[in-house]
């Protein structure tokens, strides 16, 4: 039996591994910013549930006590972090108060340095303001 002198090479040739890391970094290229907006646009969305919450506090607390002075938050400060379950705290919630108003802000903290809405607020007639003319913020 003569052997051939040339045998059928077995494996990826180095251009077809080039061309899966090139498909694979454009995907990845697709799909990082996206993903990176999905979880700004979440933590946007709890920070707006709790302001919304504790607007509601705050308003029962007046109907309690005829005035918006010496509400605090849960934490019985007035500065408390959002989100509340741990982790990087992505807005930090500060509340001012008067006899007859109040304003919650959650500014956005080095987590949501790139989101496009910025910081968020609302005041005692249910007012909602964001850092940006954007509808969608609110």
């Amino acid at each position: 039996m003569t052997t051939p002198l040339r045998s059928r090479a077995r494996g990826f040739t180095l251009i077809e591994l080039m061309i899966v890391v090139a498909v694979v970094a454009i995907i990845a290229a697709i799909a990082l910013p996206n993903y990176s907006e999905h979880v700004r646009k979440s933590r946007r969305a709890q920070a707006k549930a709790d302001l919304v919450e504790y607007a509601a506090s705050a308003e029962r607390f007046h109907t309690v006590n005829n005035t918006y002075v010496g509400y605090t938050f849960p934490n019985g400060t007035n500065t408390i972090q959002s989100p509340r379950e741990g982790g990087t705290a992505a807005y930090t919630i500060t509340m001012n108060t008067a006899a007859r108003t109040f304003t919650l802000t959650a500014t956005a903290g080095t987590a949501q340095s790139k989101d496009k809405c910025k910081n968020l607020s609302v005041n005692q007639a249910n007012v909602k303001t964001a850092g940006t003319t954007l509808s969608e913020c609110w």
